[in-house]
């Protein structure tokens, strides 16, 4: 009825940083309205059911991590027979890094979206502090500024547990949350394994490497697209090619994708693996198979194109560059990206990552954005030298 965002928890407010961006991308007016009410509806809603005032953090699991696996032995619940997250009783108050970094994209996003609908200062104020109060949340309990870290999580009680979480490490520097210092300490001082970064790490008790958790140190591709993405906005391009090349290998090799973007892959090996839910051995379960053809195990992959190579930057006002050309690339060229209502080619010369010059069929721009307003075509060649 298009009043809330249905589906998982995570998904309802993740909803809203995508209906942002598609609204950024194409340009479509109706779309922006009627995700605007629906996006502030369903953020009222999880403020009523998920919201902490206490604590000023959102409760509730951590972003795509549905399966037990992905949480320690005192998240888990023996005596409960089945994977699925929410069926264990204290995975619903517990407090997670990625779905409070989610939170505050959400309000960022209702800001954003606030603003190209020319809402009231005060609506729009509103989401700006509740993002700041939550961001001041999530830097008191999740960072540790000593180890330059990002914790996973807190229980109910208030217990830290300091596991390495990809995803949320990833939005809390995609998002601006920690400053940009921070950052690269963090992204400086994550564990990644030789096959790219895991999901969590370490293994939590009573799994392994023999018998690894499905959500835990295993390497789904989707995190890595996102980490990579951090990693440029540090300029630690090091661990964005690492991350670009071991995703490259994990598609296409013979032993491991062998042509075909899978679901989840083993860091030790990089073969395809599901890996295991249940964390008490006794408790019958199986190893789950890693699926084929994966969209966004592919998208992570096209992600790490267009924001770490290209560095595309989409706004409400237009689309900007800021490119990353490695030596031995010297020509570079994607074709057919849609923006608003426009198919767009763009090609590079020259690497590095300093512009010279930025052309719109063939006419010299200045600056790295064009305007929305330029494109009004059906297609248009963008053409970027690099110094």
């Amino acid at each position: 009825d298009k009043a809330t965002v249905g589906h998982q928890y995570w998904d309802k407010a993740l909803w809203i940083i995508a209906a942002d961006n598609f609204s950024r991308t194409s340009g479509d007016e109706r779309f922006l309205k009627e995700s605007y009410e629906c996006a502030v509806n369903t953020m009222s809603e999880l403020e009523t059911l998920s919201y902490d005032s206490e604590r000023g953090l959102f409760k509730g699991p951590s972003v795509f991590n549905d399966g037990i696996a992905g949480y320690p032995p005192e998240i888990y619940e023996s005596n409960v027979i089945s994977s699925y997250v929410l069926d264990h009783p204290r995975s619903k108050g517990i407090y997670t890094l990625s779905s409070n970094c989610v939170y505050y994209g959400a309000y960022l996003s209702l800001e954003s979206m606030g603003r190209a609908l020319k809402k009231g200062k005060a609506e729009i104020s509103a989401y700006a502090s509740k993002a700041k109060a939550l961001k001041a949340a999530i830097i008191r309990d999740f960072y540790d500024s000593g180890s330059h870290r990002l914790i996973y999580l807190l229980d109910e009680s208030g217990r830290r547990y300091g596991y390495q979480e990809s995803l949320g490490t990833a939005f809390a520097v995609l998002f601006g949350i920690i400053d940009r210092d921070s950052a690269r300490k963090v992204i400086d001082s994550t564990v990644v394994s030789g096959y790219g970064i895991v999901s969590i790490y370490p293994d939590f008790n009573n799994f392994s490497a023999e018998r690894p958790g499905r959500h835990n140190n295993l390497i789904w591709p989707m995190t890595m697209g996102f980490f990579a993405d951090a990693a440029t906005k540090v300029g630690n391009y090091g661990a964005f090619f690492h991350e670009l090349d071991a995703l490259t290998h994990l598609a296409l090799d013979e032993d491991k994708g062998n042509g075909n973007f899978r679901e989840i892959y083993n860091p030790v090996s990089g073969k395809p693996d599901g890996g295991y839910q249940m964390l008490n051995p006794d408790v019958p379960d199986m190893h789950w198979r890693s699926c084929n053809n994966q969209v966004w195990s592919a998208t992570a992959y096209i992600r790490m194109v267009l924001y770490g190579i290209v560095g595309m930057e989409v706004s409400y006002d237009g689309i900007s560059f800021s490119p990353y050309i490695p030596e031995g690339m010297d020509s570079l060229r994607v074709n057919r990206l849609r923006y608003r209502n426009s198919t767009i080619d763009v090609s590079f010369s020259g690497c590095g990552n300093r512009v010279k010059t930025i052309a719109l069929d063939g006419k010299r721009l200045r600056g790295r954005e064009i305007p929305a307003s330029l494109f009004c075509r059906q297609s248009h060649l963008i053409e970027i030298e690099m110094e």
